[in-house]
């Protein structure tokens, strides 16, 4: 969630719900040629530009991707909390060779993203699967398999993530493989930051925040392995990426810091 617009269109699944927790119903707003989801709230949860549907829309979920400066060729792919299906997206056409899978715990998000936001269908590469993020990272199914998390679970009211514990960063960290990263969307200016770079830290090897985005997020980067921050050579692979997906990756390196 980035910024408040007013939802002026109220999307309702024809699906009947088929898990117990009660959701907040999936609206759209539209502006500028930008399609907004909501959670039934002014809350942002995603965003799409309509001629543009593969493209991270905004600013945080471009950042995101910012652990394409040390793994260059992922196998698996994993998004927590699918929103508008904005990374998924991406990730599915931007590496070829890679499985995407996401975890989405409302059916009506998924009935939505595939319905609006041009999420494509699922097939030998493409898993979207309608469950809990915790059931997820507890299956020992799952553990050393991820080469990549993207980890973006919200819900209508905003008040940081819903999942937020140093048990379940420790369970995320142990689905990643040696080398392995996640990357977290969080709210700079609420009290929930604080506690869960505290969890981060206690979980992974290493943790890294990038700036605050104009709209309060902050993407923090943990690794299961501390990384060597060689500068030059981010700079260089920063210029790989810049060049074949025109994602601001040299932005990513100059704020490149430790969590405090």
């Amino acid at each position: 969630m980035l910024i408040k617009r007013k939802s002026i269109e109220q999307v309702e699944s024809s699906r009947k719900p088929a898990r117990k927790p009660k959701f907040a119903p999936v609206t759209l707003s539209e502006q500028d040629g930008v399609r907004y989801l909501h959670f039934g709230t002014e809350w942002v949860q995603g965003a799409m530009r309509i001629r543009k549907p593969d493209w991270p829309e905004l600013e945080y979920a471009q950042q995101m991707m910012s652990w394409m400066l040390f793994i260059e060729q992922p196998r698996k792919i994993v998004q927590l909390g699918l929103g508008s299906a904005t990374l998924t997206k991406f990730c599915y056409r931007q590496f070829p060779e890679a499985t995407v899978t996401a975890v989405e715990l409302n059916e009506s998000v998924v009935t939505i993203c595939e319905s609006m936001f041009k999420l494509p269908p699922n097939d030998e590469r493409l898993n979207v699967v309608q469950m809990d993020a915790l059931d997820f990272v507890h299956d020992e199914a799952n553990h050393g398999a991820c080469d990549v998390i993207q980890c973006d679970l919200y819900d209508a009211t905003a008040r940081g993530p819903v999942l937020d514990t140093p048990e379940f960063y420790q369970a995320c960290n142990q689905c990643l493989a040696d080398g392995g990263i996640m990357t977290v969307n969080l709210f700079g200016d609420h009290p929930s930051f604080a506690r869960n770079i505290k969890a981060m830290k206690f979980a992974f090897d290493a943790v890294i925040c990038l700036p605050e985005v104009h709209d309060g997020n902050v993407v923090a980067i943990c690794f299961n392995q501390r990384p060597a921050l060689d500068i030059e050579a981010l700079k260089a692979r920063a210029a790989q990426i810049v060049a074949t997906t025109k994602l601001p990756a040299k932005s990513w390196v100059k704020g490149i810091q430790p969590a405090e």
